[in-house]
């Protein structure tokens, strides 16, 4: 019997009630994928991936993300091209650096000089409203090492998005890093290393994809170019439209707007295949210092159909 002037409450669960699971994560032995409403969009591999059957193992590799998928489960990325074997869809180690008198390529992975690795994850997160992954990549130098030293300590962060339309998400990579070297690292200047790296489907060549940059310039000019954002599509794998990506540079970015690196559109013996890249230090050099944390951000809008310029305006002031 409840007294009088008293309150009682009871919680009572409702039946089929059900969480909001919009995002998950799966993972496999050496993937990570991140799900929006039951569709697998990006994978992050965590596990080696050794190179076709005849080709040198040097060119192994872990710690990138492929594949990238549009809403519509077009696969966007490539990795291992046989032009390239050391390209790897989304990634970005760094090209020609300089520790003391040492130089080392942590890109080119034939000259056996360095390479960029999966450590351990610190941080997996899935819910309602993102999927996110936090990577520990260690930048090891090989040469004259029995075994890799680490040159630069990695937490790469990978967050995929909703946004209120069916055909578009967003992805979010962000790049944090130190050097315990006793003088650091120093980023010398090149058209390629660092930042933001993407290599296309082999669908995509010079008759079948174009470039926008927020400067007006196109695939004929944008290469060498600084940019806030660019637009890069092409068809879809059905021949029946198109879709692509809105790559996007932080404001606070070292070199913001961006520099470039647009692959001509006479590229790989003329088919026109395409690579971009937001490069940080293809106009100046980047001293790293010792134990001091710096930070890329980049946001990348990956849609069916096309964005106009002013779309892309609009979403880049939203970050």
């Amino acid at each position: 019997m409840i007294e009088s002037g008293s309150i009682e409450y009871c919680l009572i669960k409702k039946k089929n009630s059900a969480v909001n699971t919009q995002f998950k994560y799966e993972k496999t032995t050496g993937d990570l994928t991140l799900i929006s409403k039951e569709k697998a969009l990006v994978t992050y591999r965590y596990g080696m991936t050794y190179p076709p059957k005849g080709v040198d193992s040097i060119y192994k590799k872990s710690g990138y993300v492929h594949p990238i998928l549009s809403p519509k489960g077009d696969t966007l990325t490539r990795i291992q091209p046989p032009d390239h074997f050391h390209h790897y869809g989304l990634w970005g180690p760094w090209t020609r650096t300089k520790i003391d008198s040492e130089k080392i390529d942590f890109w080119n992975l034939k000259d056996g000089q360095g390479t960029v690795l999966f450590k351990e994850f610190n941080s997996i997160q899935a819910g309602s409203i993102f999927a996110a992954l936090d990577a520990k990549q260690e930048h090891l130098i090989l040469e004259n090492r029995e075994s890799g030293e680490v040159a630069i300590n990695e937490n790469l962060k990978i967050k995929m998005w909703e946004v209120d339309r069916k055909d578009q998400y967003i992805l979010d990579y962000t790049s944090e890093f130190s050097s315990p070297l006793p003088n650091g690292i120093l980023f010398e200047t090149y058209r390629y290393g660092g930042g933001l790296g993407f290599r296309f489907t082999e669908r995509w060549k010079k008759d079948n994809c174009t470039v926008l940059t927020s400067s007006g310039k196109d695939r004929l000019t944008a290469d060498g170019s600084e940019a806030k954002w660019c637009v890069v599509t092409g068809e879809s794998a059905d021949g029946k439209s198109t879709n692509g990506i809105l790559f996007m540079s932080h404001p606070e970015n070292k070199s913001h707007p961006e520099p470039m690196r647009v692959w001509p559109i006479d590229s790989n013996n003329g088919r026109g295949d395409l690579f971009f890249e937001f490069c940080p230090i293809r106009n100046n050099e980047w001293k790293i210092e010792p134990q001091r944390k710096y930070n890329l951000k980049y946001r990348m809008l990956v849609f069916e159909g096309n964005i106009n310029p002013e779309e892309a305006e609009q979403k880049s002031k939203h970050k």
